[in-house]
């Protein structure tokens, strides 16, 4: 009896059935106050005067123009930081070269740094008392307080998004199949997109759903180099702030509505894709084993 009462597990935390209803009812509780509640209420604000007056205040030359800069901004930094991604994470995974490790470090420096931090330093950059401000000027090249300004300050503070998510799942996965494709006689790009790009497509979708959210959503950074020109510079949110402080809360609430319908549709993207990489997971470890046998 002791032999067998020494070999039973000890209890974990969480077994008992009171706990864990306990620690569910305040996940549930915290998760409704924190993240339900306020989404209720932006909906509930921003219909509150009727259907009619949410579609006048979206159709509002200054909004529309807010929505525009805001997805052509997203246009313009999700595939560019796309790109950095997916080379950022091959490079890494794929080879060996000094500074490895520092460009791990540079990658993860706009998750460290604050996003007005990273908008003051673009002025420092491209401001006209900036680095590059007066040839800039003498060359009638604008880059702060212009869309190139708000790319920029966008494209910063995503950066980390896409290689963070390849980067662990392409290290997994090593170098045997690349290498195999490589000695049998396909090029770099065949290899890439033949092997590469097929193993790692749901991780890569995902690291763009969250770029996209974070470029749509962005503040403090934009809000700098911007210079918040209501109709001209602003984006979505510096919009939202703009019609907050002029306390237009039908219109700050109606525009609000469009970015929380934008987490929303996130947030569904994102379980979609975490579904159905885990599924391709599955299977493919289901016919590893199926042939191991």
């Amino acid at each position: 009896m002791n032999a067998v009462a020494s070999h039973k597990k000890p209890p974990r935390v969480g077994d008992g059935p009171v706990f864990r209803r306990v620690l569910i009812g305040i996940v549930l509780i915290l998760g409704a106050l924190l993240i339900l509640a306020p989404l209720l209420v932006i909906g509930h604000e921003a219909f509150k005067q009727g259907f009619k007056v949410y579609t006048a205040t979206l159709s509002h030359p200054d909004t529309r123009h807010a929505i525009m800069m805001t997805v052509v901004t997203a246009l313009i930094a999700v595939p560019i930081n796309t790109a950095f991604g997916v080379a950022a994470a091959w490079a890494i995974t794929k080879f060996d070269f000094r500074g490895k490790r520092l460009l791990l470090v540079v990658i993860e420096i706009p998750f460290s740094v604050s996003p007005i931090v990273a908008g003051v330093a673009y002025l420092f950059v491209y401001g006209l008392q900036g680095l590059f401000g007066p040839w800039l000027d003498a060359h009638d090249i604008k880059i702060l307080f212009a869309l190139p300004g708000i790319v920029l300050a966008s494209m910063f503070v995503t950066a980390p998004f896409v290689a963070r998510e390849l980067i662990p799942l392409m290290q997994a996965q090593g170098r045997d199949l690349e290498e195999a494709a490589t000695s049998l006689g396909a090029s770099g790009w065949r290899t890439f997109f033949s092997v590469t790009l097929p193993n790692v497509k749901w991780a890569l979708l995902y690291g763009v759903v969250l770029c996209n959210a974070r470029v749509m959503g962005e503040f403090g950074a934009v809000s700098i180099v911007s210079g918040n020109i209501r109709g001209q510079t602003n984006t979505l949110p510096l919009h939202i702030e703009l019609l907050y402080h002029d306390y237009q809360a039908a219109g700050a609430f109606a525009s609000a509505s469009i970015l929380a319908l934008l987490a929303v549709f996130t947030i569904i993207a994102k379980v979609a894709l975490e579904r159905r990489g885990a599924g391709r997971r599955k299977t493919q470890a289901t016919d590893a084993a199926s042939t191991g046998h």
